[in-house]
């Protein structure tokens, strides 16, 4: 799915105010328009490696995530598995591999005071991107920032942009993007900065990497889809539930099983239609052995009839 060329975009919108107030054209371009996208059974299911407990070779895993209806595995990178095995185990199973998440993000992020921090992570994506494309993959999920009493959000934005700046070439080199996620980091905490945050890197090789359940303790994840619109080029499938989260603690909201929390999936889904999505899911939740693998898939599929026209 290509995104519009951001330069054009600013030129076309005009220029947004450097403080919280965006201008009245950035709305109406991030308003998605009515669609006529029809989904043909497009929504794919993925989940992450580590999900899977079973003990076993990555070529039995990759065999059990087949059998069990998953179209696709994300790995993270760098990581230790070995590029012959990954590549036989897609290719003996024809189970894909739609993307990578980089696996330093969070332990040394691009936003660190340190430069020789960011300069590591801002490495590992360059190699990241390289095994992705050496996967077929089309994205490496980043976490852009981390703010937090040493790192201020001005210098986290400022900084993590200096640093995906310097990963472009090789994005561009290797045709796969850099997808953002919002996390519980402290930054990008609305849709519009978000939006804003994409389009000042000019670069059709950066969109989101849209986690629905990571945006319910202080959003909706129907409004944020409808803003970030093409910018969304990957789907993480996440639950949570504002009365665990209230009644025990803001990360219990995370332990509702699919369906049982408060992302409203046939909205969710309405909204993914509306801005032309349909494409891979990938899941990140508890996983587990081969019976809670096929209900992870299964809950999947209910989540994915909500899509309009399935």
């Amino acid at each position: 799915m290509k995104m519009m060329n951001r330069k054009k975009f600013l030129q076309n919108t005009g220029k947004i105010l450097a403080g919280s107030v965006l201008l009245p054209p950035i709305l109406q371009a991030c308003a998605a328009p009515e669609s006529t996208v029809q989904n043909t059974g497009g929504m794919k299911k993925s989940l992450k490696f580590g999900m899977v407990q079973e003990d076993l070779s990555v070529l039995d895993k990759f065999k059990l995530l087949k059998d069990l209806g998953f179209d696709g595995v994300e790995l993270d990178s760098p990581n230790d598995l070995t590029e012959k095995e990954i590549l036989e185990a897609r290719d003996k199973t024809g189970l894909e591999i739609p993307g990578v998440v980089n696996s330093l993000h969070w332990k040394m992020p691009i936003s660190d005071a340190d430069p020789a921090v960011r300069t590591k992570c801002t490495g590992s994506m360059k190699q990241a991107l390289r095994d992705c494309k050496k996967y077929g993959g089309t994205t490496v999920l980043l976490v852009p920032a981390v703010v937090n009493d040493k790192t201020s959000y001005d210098d986290a934005y400022k900084r993590s942009q200096e640093e995906i700046r310097k990963m472009l070439p090789v994005a561009e080199e290797t045709g796969v993007k850099i997808a953002l996620e919002n996390v519980w980091n402290n930054f990008l905490l609305s849709p519009l900065e978000a939006a804003r945050y994409i389009d000042e890197l000019e670069s059709d090789m950066v969109g989101w990497y849209f986690d629905v359940g990571n945006i319910v303790r202080y959003g909706w994840p129907e409004q944020w889809i409808r803003i970030l619109g093409k910018r969304i080029i990957k789907l993480d499938i996440k639950e949570y539930s504002r009365k665990l989260a209230n009644d025990n603690g803001v990360w219990e909201g995370f332990k509702a099983e699919l369906l049982e929390g408060d992302c409203n999936w046939p909205e969710v889904m309405k909204a993914l239609h509306e801005v032309g999505y349909v494409g891979w899911g990938s899941a990140e939740i508890p996983g587990g052995d081969r019976k809670r693998l096929a209900q992870i898939a299964s809950l999947m599929d209910k989540i994915y009839d909500y899509y309009p026209n399935s």
